[in-house]
C-alpha cells in the first residue's frame, strides 16, 4: 500500500500542466519589436528624414494596425538638404497606419524650419492633411518672442499656425 501511494504521489506530482494561451492574448502582443530602432527615409537617394527610437513595437494584428514607441522618439528632417531643417522629439509616440496619424505625448519638442521651438505635452500630426494640432498648452519660442496659449493648429512646417486662447506674447530683446 505505501508503494502504491508513493507511485500515485509521484504520478500526480509529475503531471504536466500546460496553460492554454487564449488566441486574443496572442493577438494583443506586438508582431514586431525592435530595440535601438533607426530608419532612414529617402527619395531618389536624398535623405528626407531619420527616425530614431530606443524601442519600436508594431501591432499588425490589431483591428487598426499601429506602431508604438513607448520609450520615446526623435525624428530629424532633412528633406533632401545636407543639414537638418527641422526635428521633433517626444517621450512617447504612436503611429496609426490606417489614418496616417501620429500622436506624440510627454515633453514634445518641435524645432521648425524657421528654428521656432514648439513645446507641448500632446501633439497630433495628420500626414494626409499635413497639419499638426493639439488642444493642450503650447509654448512657441522664436528669435524675438515667446507666445503661449491653449490649442494649436498649424501646417507641419509651423509656418501657418494658429494658437487658440493666446495668453500673450513676451518679447525678447538684448539690452
Amino acid at each position: 500500500m505505501p508503494i502504491f501511494i508513493a507511485t500515485l504521489f509521484l504520478y500526480c506530482a509529475c503531471e504536466r500542466k500546460v496553460d492554454i494561451i487564449k488566441k486574443t492574448d496572442i493577438l494583443s502582443l506586438p508582431t514586431v519589436t525592435v530595440k535601438d530602432f533607426q530608419s532612414v527615409f529617402d527619395d531618389s537617394g536624398k535623405v528626407q528624414l531619420i527616425l530614431i527610437a530606443p524601442l519600436m513595437q508594431s501591432y499588425d494584428n490589431s483591428e487598426s494596425p499601429y506602431s508604438e514607441f513607448k520609450s520615446g522618439i526623435k525624428v530629424i528632417f532633412f528633406e533632401g538638404h545636407k543639414d537638418t531643417i527641422a526635428s521633433v522629439s517626444a517621450k512617447y509616440a504612436k503611429y496609426t497606419n490606417k489614418d496616417k496619424l501620429w500622436e506624440l505625448k510627454d515633453s514634445v519638442v518641435v524645432f521648425g524650419e524657421t528654428k521656432d521651438k514648439l513645446e507641448t505635452e500632446d501633439l497630433f500630426w495628420d500626414q494626409e492633411k499635413d497639419i499638426i494640432y493639439t488642444d493642450r498648452f503650447v509654448k512657441i519660442t522664436s528669435e524675438d518672442q515667446i507666445v503661449m496659449g491653449t490649442g494649436l493648429v498649424s501646417d507641419s512646417r509651423l509656418t501657418k499656425r494658429k494658437i487658440k486662447n493666446v495668453q500673450g506674447p513676451i518679447y525678447l530683446r538684448d539690452e
